[in-house]
């Protein structure tokens, strides 16, 4: 392929997400459930048959894929790469200002950057806290490219995570993906969607609102306790208050 070739590719993808209304719904895709296409136009504000032509065009490239049930059009991303790029992208977007107006919005967007799902694995201080934890005790290691070690696989077994599942998995074991909130790496790969599965089933995480997570007391406790970290650095930081957005 030459070099004109590989350009206009890029271009064109780039080109998919130059628009506003496509880069909020693959955005709000990064939950990792399919939306219909009308959840979709509601989300991003604009009329059905106006999210239908961006839908499309997401589709033809590449980045989401459709189903159909019924009279309904389900539309979700198209698979794990493609969140990790969105995700990427946004680490790389300018920092959101400061939330403006009420103590809801605030404090929504205090629980999003504290913990979330990106796709299919724990994104914001949360999901940094775990990678950092488990590159401090020796589970992960990045001296040639990031790998699970002997003592990660052996922590991941006693957690309960299904090991020769992540064996036998076609995506990478672990990938580090920046994380857009806190500009920092958060855990990817089939474990990092494993072990976000597991505290769900182990009722260490609860889904909030939209993407966000809430990590409960008792979850709270144990996550502590397994990355062997304080308990306290576990803990929630407060929403900044509100702003009128005035100078």
């Amino acid at each position: 392929m030459s070099g004109g070739t590989e350009g206009q590719g890029m271009a064109e993808l780039a080109a998919l997400l130059a628009d506003g209304t496509r880069a909020g719904i693959c955005l709000a895709l990064l939950d990792g459930r399919a939306w219909t296409a009308g959840e979709l136009a509601r989300r991003a504000g604009v009329a059905p048959s106006t999210a239908s032509d961006h839908l499309t065009r997401l589709v033809r490239g590449g980045l989401l894929v459709e189903e159909r049930q019924g009279r309904h059009r389900y539309l979700r991303l198209a698979g794990p790469s493609v969140a990790q790029l969105i995700e990427h992208l946004a680490g790389h977007a300018p920092t959101p200002s400061a939330p403006t107006g009420s103590l809801r919005a605030a404090t929504t967007s205090a629980a999003l950057t504290y913990a979330r799902t990106c796709y299919d694995h724990l994104a914001g201080r949360l999901g940094v806290l775990m990678y950092d934890a488990l590159l401090a005790d020796g589970r992960l290691d990045r001296s040639s490219g990031l790998a699970l070690t002997a003592d990660g696989w052996a922590w991941a077994t006693e957690l309960g995570v299904p090991v020769d599942v992540l064996r036998a998995a076609r995506r990478p074991v672990v990938r580090d993906c920046l994380d857009w909130t806190e500009r920092r790496p958060h855990l990817a790969g089939a474990l990092g969607a494993a072990l976000c599965r597991r505290f769900t089933d182990l009722a260490w995480i609860t889904q909030g609102s939209g993407r966000a997570v809430r990590l409960t007391p008792a979850g709270r406790a144990a996550l502590a306790e397994t990355l062997d970290v304080p308990e306290s650095t576990l803990a929630p930081v407060s929403p900044p208050a509100p702003t009128s957005g005035r100078a």
